[in-house]
């Protein structure tokens, strides 16, 4: 491309010049290059792309009444278009979702129902705003979450979505960042690094400000890295690291199917187990730039070979890749690591029982509850069953015939204290077996009373104390209804189940004791009755004592796979029942719970927003209510910051 310094016009034909900027080149053949003109410069190469200073970028953020576009709407649109560190326009309004702003998302952008009473819908927004930004690059922080939204409303009104280039600034930081600069990578941390003019503050436009100076304080990194067009810079966030590169030979012996994949370390040793119905395509996502988490990134620069089994179906992948990871206890995995940790609730068998927490189920009979993920859940379950039972809770080995002297308990009549003799052995054990008919049937008579008092506390707006115990019960009744699923696999001696495989044949298991003891397949046209005489005579033996003869997490396993639409039971040895009524008629209030607990954090992500990880969404406050307009120029300055609240009442009433 040439360009003339003087303003001069070219003395060459114009079908040997090169095209102006924007133009198509004209067909020509191929030529020896002729010496530039006098009087005018030989572009870089660089010229060739789509120069950032050059780009329109439109910075979006959105406010919405939850953290899903399936159930939630957009409340508030917020957008900045720049080109080349000018501000050419903003783009600002309310926008009415269509149902009520619930209460935590008022607190915590300040926008109310009655402020969106008035705003105009989406299907009127969108035009204008696509308009706005027609065009250019969409920029946002977490861009999934915003352009999701986006993207969804315009399916909803039937307006086509323009699928125009974008660029994520959480994905972006984290390229160009290191922990030693930030902690990590949300844009209330990134706005104060870069010196931002506005605070993010959970308005749509006041973040989309600050993203913009985000956006600059990052482009200015990418100098240094030869960045300057926008091909470079979505092939910065898209670049594969050096060393996950060289290490995709390790997946070219990969097997395609269901199977495990083990990932061994410079002594051979397994550092991560994993599974999928496709080994080979998984395996090689790991040295992809799809693979985006710490961990992985730094598991792969170790590995030196990668073993892999294949397996009959997806549940015997499943099964294996726990029992690998059970036994290996990899360093790179997270989950199922440590099964003997789980924690199980146990009524002592002496003349008074107490609770006591224990790691073992001992074969026979007595009553055990869980298992618990951890020892905060068990003490939960154990709080919400001493506030319903007066459970003795002391230690102490006590003796109907050897009273002794009470505690603080018996005073407040949370205890009736047999240490003293005022209960016998017969009283104490109608109040025991109140417990064992919950763990072993209908768990109403233990949870009602319990119900009852967090609506007394609700009423008395005893909101944080009616939490606490709703926690609890809700723990309680997961663990009762847990337990007593887990027992009715493990009272089958044999149990064959069989799948569709997609192919016209059937994927076989079976299980024996919440035990998957063989797996196969048979294929369309073959015998299903030969092929499980064939998987009958290699079947793993197991113990016939009634008890559970695998791990908790393979039994879920079994189970969940078993109740799959399309899942048959070929042949059922002994009976396989579930208690009645159990925790059936709970299941109304565990819903409300879980439903409550998404409503109070819409935005709660596992996942944490650092230098080498995903993105999440942002947390902070609200600022001061604004309009809704369409202006040039900067904004004001952000309003005064608002501490994020947790309300009791977003996990429903009683």
């Amino acid at each position: 491309m040439l360009f003339p310094d003087t303003g001069a016009g070219s003395a060459l034909p114009r079908h040997e010049q090169a095209p102006a900027h924007g133009d198509r080149p004209l067909p020509r053949s191929r030529r020896a290059p002729a010496a530039p003109a006098q009087g005018f410069v030989q572009a870089s190469i660089d010229d060739l792309g789509t120069p950032l200073a050059g780009t329109t970028f439109v910075v979006v953020d959105l406010e919405t009444t939850g953290g899903s576009p399936k159930d939630s709407a957009i409340t508030e649109i917020g957008a900045v278009k720049i080109r080349g560190g000018e501000v050419l326009g903003e783009f600002q309004t309310l926008v009415d979702p269509g149902c009520e702003v619930p209460p935590y998302i008022s607190v915590l952008t300040g926008i109310t129902t009655a402020m969106v009473a008035t705003a105009p819908r989406i299907g009127a927004v969108l035009p204008a705003f696509l308009e706005f930004a027609r065009g250019a690059v969409l920029v946002a922080h977490n861009a999934p979450f915003d352009l999701g939204f986006l993207r969804a409303a315009c399916e909803q009104t039937g307006i086509a979505w323009p699928a125009a280039a974008s660029v994520d600034t959480a994905v972006l930081a984290r390229r160009l960042l290191s922990r030693d600069e930030v902690p990590n990578c949300k844009l209330a941390t990134l706005a104060p690094y870069f010196s931002a003019t506005t605070s993010p503050c959970h308005r749509a436009l006041d973040d989309a400000r600050a993203t913009v100076d985000v956006l600059h304080g990052l482009f200015e990194r990418l100098g240094p890295l030869g960045v300057t067009s926008l091909e470079e810079l979505h092939g910065l966030t898209r670049q594969v690291d050096p060393v996950r590169r060289k290490k995709r030979h390790l997946a070219d012996g990969v097997p395609s199917g269901p199977g495990v994949y083990v990932f061994r370390g410079p002594r051979d040793e397994p550092l991560y187990v994993g599974t999928s119905n496709d080994l080979r395509t998984r395996v090689r996502s790991y040295f992809s730039s799809g693979e985006q988490r710490s961990r992985m990134t730094e598991m792969v620069a170790l590995a030196q070979r990668i073993e892999s089994v294949s397996c009959a179906h997806d549940l015997e992948a499943a099964v294996r890749e726990l029992r690998l990871i059970a036994e290996h206890k990899p360093r790179y995995n997270r989950r199922s690591r440590f099964p003997e940790r789980a924690l199980w609730l146990r009524l002592t068998d002496e003349h008074f029982p107490r609770l006591s927490t224990v790691r073992r189920v001992r074969p026979g009979p007595g009553v055990f509850l869980g298992p618990f993920a951890d020892r905060r859940a068990a003490e939960m379950a154990t709080a919400a069953i001493h506030e319903a039972l007066p459970l003795r809770q002391c230690t102490t080995r006590l003796s109907p015939r050897v009273p002794t002297s009470t505690c603080a308990l018996f005073g407040m009549g949370r205890c009736g204290a047999p240490c003293a003799g005022h209960q016998s052995v017969e009283e104490y054990a109608r109040i025991a077996a109140v417990l064992r008919a919950a763990v072993d049937g209908d768990p109403s008579a233990l949870v009602e009373p319990l119900l009852a008092r967090v609506d007394r506390l609700s009423a008395e707006r005893r909101f944080e104390d009616a939490g606490v115990l709703r926690d609890r019960i809700a723990v309680l009744v997961r663990a009762v209804r847990r337990r007593q699923r887990l027992q009715s696999l493990a009272a089958v001696p044999e149990l064959v189940i069989a799948r569709p495989d997609g192919e016209g044949g059937w994927a076989l298991s079976i299980v024996r004791r919440g035990r998957l003891v063989a797996a196969g397949c048979a294929p369309r046209g073959t015998s299903v009755r030969d092929t499980l005489a064939g998987l009958r005579a290699t079947a793993e033996t197991t113990p016939d004592d009634g008890e559970l003869a695998a791990t908790v997490d393979e039994t879920e396993l079994v189970m969940r796979w078993m109740e799959k639409p399309g899942t048959r039971l070929v042949e059922v040895t002994g009976t396989l029942a579930c208690v009645a009524p159990g925790t059936g008629g709970l299941s109304g209030f565990l819903s409300r719970v879980e439903a409550g607990r998404a409503l109070r954090d819409p935005f709660a992500d596992g996942r944490q927003l650092g230098t080498r990880a995903r993105p999440e969404r942002v947390s902070g406050g609200p600022p001061e209510v604004g309009g809704g307009t369409v202006t040039t120029g900067s904004g004001p300055a952000a309003g005064p910051r608002r501490e994020r609240s947790e309300w009791w009442g977003a996990a429903g009433s009683f």
